[in-house]
């Protein structure tokens, strides 16, 4: 199968009334991506569209018919468990099931300081957030104790169209990050990822699963591209797919490495400005998409 391509709504869109970033996105579904992907910031971070994901992705579902809609990645501590799960499961039922929700334990203190959340909690909130919003959507009455949630007898408002709820991708490296895939996630979602991050991410879920089942998990990845002849407004961290002249040929490669060593969806951030998006994102759906079949 091949490697399936979304692309971020980040970083460089003005939000202004909406038109331009939907507009992206019925063009993306146009061209054939398979995501696109919106994150999650609550303050401004002077990086481009700090947007509460799962709002904007509602618009986008009411605008396109078959991209799927990624969370790339929705920080879980900030949303109490039962918000989180009632409001994935509406925009998974809005969506037809197009939703995948990408997670992640977050990092800012500004903005876990303006929630009243503890920064050191996080990843103890994200597992009880997520396993809560899992009950939820998988049992109808939902009993749960958790040290931050508990329910008794809980019917969901609205029920997720997808069985068992929207897939979960748990972002993260650290071993915490990939025992938390393994219990509560349907796949893994790195940052910049290599050929060999990804060899050793399948390594070590494989060392930390014991009996589990290991091969049903989705391995994904966000990466930088910044194709030839549209100029970055952003500086990229890290080493960009391509290299920095990426050409068709050095971009084909990397994402085929990738495929190689097990990534099945990449999502690329095109750090550029918001007029040439839609250029950008012609010449990876004419040059490399087709390479990649």
């Amino acid at each position: 199968m091949p490697l399936r391509l979304g692309v971020s709504l980040q970083p460089r869109w003005p939000l202004d009334d909406g038109a331009s970033v939907l507009r992206a996105a019925r063009h993306a579904e146009d061209l054939g991506f398979d995501h696109v992907a919106v994150g999650n910031r609550l303050l401004d971070s002077g990086f481009g569209l700090d947007t509460d994901p799962l709002v904007l992705l509602s618009a986008v579902a009411g605008a396109t018919t078959r991209l799927r809609l990624l969370t790339s990645v929705l920080v879980a501590p900030y949303y109490p468990a039962l918000v989180l799960a009632n409001q994935a499961a509406t925009l998974d039922v809005i969506s037809g099931g197009r939703l995948i929700l990408g997670v992640g334990t977050g990092w800012n203190p500004d903005e876990f300081a303006a929630l009243g959340v503890s920064a050191r909690e996080r990843g103890a909130r994200t597992d009880d957030h997520l396993a809560a919003a899992k009950a939820l959507w998988t049992r109808r009455p939902a009993d749960f104790d958790g040290p931050f949630t508990t329910l008794r007898q809980a019917h969901l408002g609205v029920p997720p169209v997808t069985v068992g709820g929207p897939p979960v991708w748990v972002g993260g490296t650290s071993d915490a990050a990939l025992r938390r895939v393994l219990r509560l996630g349907d796949g893994w979602y790195g940052s910049g990822a290599d050929a060999a991050e990804v060899t050793s991410v399948r390594g070590r879920l494989r060392d930390l699963a014991e009996a589990e089942d290991v091969d049903r998990l989705v391995l994904a990845s966000a990466a930088f591209l910044t194709p030839p002849g549209v100029p970055a407004v952003a500086p990229l961290p890290g080493r960009p797919l391509g290299g920095a002249a990426p050409t068709v040929e050095s971009v084909v490669d990397d994402l085929g490495r990738l495929a190689e060593a097990g990534l099945s969806a990449c999502t690329l951030w095109l750090p550029v400005a918001a007029e040439q998006v839609e250029k950008a994102m012609e010449w990876v759906a004419a040059q490399v998409a087709p390479r990649l079949a």
